[in-house]
């Protein structure tokens, strides 16, 4: 008997490697309402434990009957959080978190447009497509696969050209589409802040690993999201810097 109870190295591990996936889990989808079903399906569970411990017959059996289902519930309720987490997994493979680089003159020309629009405040989301493959989204668009240009990506939004509307995807150094229909964030304190162009930048940063910068008609502020958060009111040298660190070709 005390062998049985007795913990072993395979134990430990075992525990350890529980503790890891939970936490990381729990990182994913804290700040989320995810986190906040996740609470209340966990409360739900204790209630049910105690219905068992006092012999609350009808109550048990409620809860019981519901016990089938909840899988099925809880993979539809954090279906958004569980493919983001998936996404990152995939991105970090090969133990490198930047695989996907433009070259430095396209980034040069993303920045002088991004300054002139800001000048001008035309409003712009530009979308850079990393390891996750965006096609879904360019299907929604139109096919460009043109050249980055300061002057192209300034044109397609300015007001009432055809293409101004929605966002423009950049695969490496071409402009494969524009026009392009994003999914947009739900998080409640997006829809009180920010207007549905910097809810697309956080909702395409949110389900994939790309990279957005918007630039908002009002205020001629740049935003930048990325892993599912969404920096505000970044100047030209920080814009500059952000996208030479994560676009820069990398040592092979």
């Amino acid at each position: 008997m005390v062998d049985i109870l007795k913990p072993t190295f395979i134990d430990f591990i075992d525990v350890g490697v529980v503790a890891v996936i939970v936490y990381l889990f729990l990182a994913f989808i804290k700040g989320t309402r995810a986190f906040q079903i996740l609470i209340g399906l966990l409360l739900i569970f204790v209630v049910s434990i105690l219905a068992r411990a006092f012999n609350l017959s009808a109550l048990s059996l409620i809860l019981d009957s519901l016990m089938a289902i909840w899988i099925i519930a809880f993979v539809i309720l954090f279906q958004p959080e569980i493919r983001n987490a998936l996404a990152r997994m995939g991105r970090y493979r090969l133990l490198r978190f930047l695989v996907r680089s433009v070259e430095q003159l396209a980034v040069s020309e993303i920045v002088k447009a991004v300054q002139e629009m800001c000048k001008r405040k035309i409003g712009a989301l530009i979308v850079f497509e990393r390891d996750i493959d965006l096609g879904e989204y360019v299907q929604t668009g139109t096919r460009l696969d043109a050249k980055v240009s300061a002057a192209l990506i300034t044109s397609l939004f300015t007001p009432h050209s055809p293409l101004h509307d929605g966002a423009c995807i950049i695969r490496s150094d071409k402009i494969v589409a524009a026009a392009c229909i994003l999914p947009v964030s739900k998080e409640p304190w997006v829809e009180d802040y920010y207007g549905m162009r910097h809810r697309a930048a956080l909702g395409i940063c949110s389900v994939s690993d790309a990279i957005s910068v918007a630039v908002s008609e009002e205020t001629g502020g740049v935003s930048v999201g990325m892993e599912g958060k969404l920096y505000a009111n970044l100047e030209m040298k920080e814009l500059t810097t952000y996208l030479e660190k994560v676009y820069a070709k990398e040592e092979k």
